[in-house]
């Protein structure tokens, strides 16, 4: 494990970085964009955008989380890997990640570039660990409660949410670790929402340090979640409040990458929060300098 800085591939990221993580839909019906990214062009502006406004990763998924329609790990590749190469060739400064859980998908992604493998399902495939240490590159380990692949959660209890939070994501880490996974390039995620009712995500939220406190670089994943809408009583379009707010207490209790979307209001917010911390300077400083 490390407590400084991470590593993605080709890709350096500093001890006190907090990391802005810009999603790109590669799906028709993804539950935020209904699609707005599917398009090459629309999904290669969106990562422009997204560099412009402080991203340093991209995570590019190409099958929405929830239920829908069958997408097989052929129809995946072609809806992933020539884009991953497009954006690797005309974006070299940014880390790319790719959202899957399928080993195959993984392989063909690393081969034209990929830094990253965001295993979102906590290892349903397990040879997916393998390929990231094949290729030497980065893998996210996530918290799902055993929960199957684009499936919802009904009536899931813990005895102690923590307490499996840490096993499985530790779990996941030392495995990769073991295959030869390089142990600067582990993160680990404890799910939000992911088999998960409101009140879990808000308790792994409060209890964050727990898991910041291992050591492991700790990816969360807000971004307009179910949770946010739960919580505040508002519908999709109405969760970037409670969703920067959940980032804010995450960056302050040691979360170092945010995966979201809407990424020129979260850059805002960590740069805030480390600046309150010390280990950033303000832009400017000429209050009562004159």
């Amino acid at each position: 494990m490390i407590e400084d800085g991470f590593r993605l591939g080709r890709h350096s990221f500093g001890a006190n970085e907090l990391v802005v993580m810009a999603i790109v839909n590669r799906t028709p019906d993804s539950f935020y964009d209904r699609g707005a990214t599917f398009d090459d062009d629309a999904a290669m502006k969106r990562v422009e955008l997204a560099a412009a406004q402080g991203a340093r990763i991209v995570d590019i998924g190409g099958v929405k989380a929830g239920p829908g329609n069958e997408v097989g790990p052929a129809e995946e590749i072609r809806r992933v890997v020539p884009f991953v190469e497009a954006v690797c060739e005309r974006f070299p400064e940014l880390a790319i990640s790719v959202d899957t859980w399928r080993a195959e998908v993984g392989d063909a992604v690393c081969r034209v570039g990929a830094d990253l493998l965001n295993d979102a399902w906590g290892g349903h495939d397990p040879d997916l660990a393998h390929v990231a240490a094949k290729h030497g590159v980065g893998l996210v380990c996530m918290h799902t409660g055993g929960a199957v692949p684009r499936t919802r959660p009904h009536r899931v209890g813990y005895s102690d949410l923590m307490g499996d939070v840490l096993e499985q994501t530790l779990g996941l880490a030392q495995r990769a670790l073991a295959l030869g996974v390089p142990s600067e390039s582990i993160l680990v995620d404890p799910g939000h929402d992911f088999g998960k009712n409101t009140r879990h995500s808000l308790e792994v939220t409060r209890r964050l340090g727990e898991l910041t406190a291992t050591g492991w670089p700790v990816l969360v994943s807000l971004s307009n979640k179910d949770f946010v809408g739960e919580t505040l009583d508002v519908p999709l379009e109405g969760r970037l409040t409670g969703t920067l707010a959940a980032t804010a207490v995450c960056a302050w209790l040691g979360a170092r990458v945010f995966r979201a979307h809407e990424v020129a209001e979260t850059r805002q917010v960590l740069d805030m929060v480390a600046s309150i911390a010390g280990t950033r300077a303000p832009a400017v400083s000429r209050r009562g300098l004159a």
